[in-house]
């Protein structure tokens, strides 16, 4: 059993036990439990359900294990030919680690 749910505007695949690494959210902490009802999909061995446009009942439980995770650096490079203009910038976008407990549907 697996659903489509949507967490800080995106959407993620969710099945009980798996990790996920979504955008930070503000006020998690370590070991806390974090509820999302924006549940679009439910496929529940094959027995598929969509949601018009969210599935009414349905969540998903998820704790914390780490609030402020930091993805791999992206460097973006500038550079105008022949008139000496170099900039290099680099990012690294911040996360959230879930994992989820339970896949109400």
């Amino acid at each position: 059993m697996y659903v489509i749910v949507e967490i800080n505007g995106q959407q993620f695949k969710a099945e009980e036990g798996k990790k996920l690494f979504v955008h930070h959210i503000q006020n998690a902490e370590n070991g806390a439990t974090v509820e999302f009802d924006k549940v679009l999909l439910v496929d529940n061995n094959g027995n598929v359900t969509v949601g018009a446009p969210t599935v009414e009942g349905a969540k998903v439980v998820c704790e914390v294990k780490s609030s402020l995770v930091k993805g791999d650096k992206v460097l973006v490079f500038h550079k105008k030919r022949r008139k000496g203009y170099r900039k290099l910038n680099g990012h690294r976008q911040q996360f959230t680690e879930l994992t989820i407990k339970q896949v109400i549907a």
